[in-house]
């Protein structure tokens, strides 16, 4: 591949799913800063790629058979770059479905889940007016333990998450549990979870693809603006 991917990013955890990726594919890509906080991912552009209003997002120049695609949502495109390169979506056909199940399992669980821990713990009790919501906090706080007990679970027996083998998944879920402190999670309870964190953050690939952008991330606790423009849209 010779024409580089076109990445619209923001530097959060979902935007670290992608950012590492195509530095773990070893694609060239130029990077398209979408300030969220500012708003950036509301403007008619960026709508016509990702019609959710989420980044990241990419077009890629050579799409299948040779076109231009686009492609909104961070597991899809996590899965049409391993599908491109024949790498990273795991060795086996049983490898694979395991690669999926796992990426499903971040999507669907974990990213929501600490997204939620994240909003209730930090952000809304900075909101004006405060929103301290101790319900909301031990709801979220306690789910995304649990998940982290099943992830744990799971890398007692595995090295990485999906197998003895490094793949998407593991690039999808490394960046949200990450975060563990502001989710108020105790990493003592989660000991495989600990060292799985520090294999692939190691990795550099991985270091770089979490530092991209890194002095552009604002701290919402005190960015009232970034506030409303995130949790203050209606029906945009």
């Amino acid at each position: 591949m010779t024409t580089p991917i076109e990445l619209f990013y923001w530097p959060t955890p979902n935007g670290w799913k992608i950012s590492i990726a195509l530095e773990e594919f070893g694609l060239p890509y130029n990077v398209n800063y979408v300030n969220i906080g500012a708003g950036d991912q509301f403007k008619p552009d960026f709508l016509k790629i990702a019609p959710n209003n989420r980044m990241p997002a990419i077009i890629d120049p050579e799409g299948p058979d040779g076109e231009p695609i686009s492609i909104f949502e961070s597991g899809a495109i996590l899965q049409y770059l391993a599908r491109k390169t024949g790498k990273f979506g795991g060795p086996t056909e049983r490898d694979r479905i395991a690669v999926d199940q796992w990426l499903m399992w971040q999507m669907g669980g974990l990213g929501p889940m600490a997204g939620q821990a994240h909003h209730f713990l930090k952000y809304a009790p900075a909101m004006d007016p405060p929103n301290d919501l101790p319900y909301a906090k031990d709801r979220y706080r306690n789910e995304t333990g649990r998940l982290y007990g099943v992830l744990d679970r799971q890398l007692a027996n595995n090295e990485y998450v999906a197998g003895d083998f490094y793949s998407i998944a593991d690039m999808a879920i490394w960046g949200w549990a990450s975060l563990w402190e502001g989710q108020e999670q105790d990493i003592a309870d989660f000991p495989h979870m600990e060292r799985w964190l520090k294999l692939v953050g190691e990795r550099p690939a991985v270091i770089k693809g979490r530092a991209l952008g890194a002095d552009m991330r604002s701290n919402l606790q005190d960015d009232k603006k970034a506030q409303q423009v995130l949790f203050g849209q209606k029906n945009k």
